[in-house]
């Protein structure tokens, strides 16, 4: 038994998630906004394992040494940082964004986002799309948000984009996956990284993205406005985990009718 454990853990630990050539332990990506404090996110992040944080270039403070900086308190040595582009509503916002972005710090992963109304928070995808293909000429790994349109997502793939990341619904939502038919279709005509980003609610929502055969999540909201923010942040590392596992050991076949679970032959 002891064995066995050994080696499921063995290779889990062998199962690296890879985005534009680069390997991460954890498929949870952490946001860093909403948190009552820089304290309370730097806590969040590491109690969820993540090796990822996403950075809104516009919001965060990673520049004015007056006020508190996000790099005093999660180390960009330790934790990659995915500077994005919230809060952008046109191509020439976003792009502007992550160019300050590379000047800044050299970053070239970057995660697009360019919405397409201050109400529901929807992706315009013609700006998302022209984008994309702008940053990905210009050297930048693109990581997209966008809307869970199969074709819409092949788009983005054939632009140049090194992630597809649809939405699970609205941001800050927590709705969960609402539309897990087109997330599997994704799935199966992509080779590039597919990770859920917007509208988790809770743990079981990311468990199920990664049944379907997501290569991670992206979860903010979620954690930073849980009750107990730490222990979701704990919840969320352990259901990714739970979820990729039990994706990786197939599932069994669904069937209308029932079946014995134990031998029928040889019946006292």
């Amino acid at each position: 038994m002891f064995t066995l454990l050994v080696e499921v853990e063995f290779n889990i630990m062998k199962d690296k998630f890879i985005i534009a050539k680069k390997k991460f332990n954890s498929r949870l990506i952490v946001g860093t906004g909403k948190y009552k404090s820089m304290k309370e996110c730097a806590k969040a992040v590491k109690l969820s394992g993540a090796d990822i944080v996403t950075v809104a270039v516009r919001r965060v403070n990673i520049l004015d040494k007056k006020k508190p900086l996000l790099m005093d308190y999660i180390n960009p040595k330790k934790i990659t940082y995915l500077p994005n582009t919230a809060g952008c509503f046109n191509s020439e916002e976003a792009l502007r964004t992550l160019r300050l972005a590379r000047e800044i710090g050299g970053w070239k992963l970057v995660k697009l986002e360019v919405l397409g109304d201050k109400k529901n928070l929807f992706p315009e995808m013609i700006e998302t799309l022209k984008s994309t293909e702008i940053l990905a000429k210009e050297g930048f790994k693109v990581m997209v948000y966008c809307n869970d349109d199969p074709l819409m997502a092949k788009r983005l793939e054939n632009v140049g984009a090194s992630a597809i990341m649809p939405l699970a619904a609205p941001i800050g939502s927590g709705l969960g996956i609402l539309n897990s038919i087109n997330i599997k279709i994704i799935r199966g005509q992509t080779k590039l990284p597919l990770i859920i980003d917007a509208g988790l609610g809770q743990a079981s929502d990311a468990t199920i993205a990664m049944e379907l055969g997501c290569d991670g999540v992206l979860v903010n909201t979620a954690i930073a406005k849980a009750n107990k923010p730490f222990d979701m942040a704990l919840a969320f590392k352990n259901a990714v985990l739970a979820g990729r596992q039990s994706y990786l050991s197939g599932r069994i076949e669904k069937n209308l009718m029932g079946k014995p679970s134990s031998p029928i032959r040889g019946v006292i």
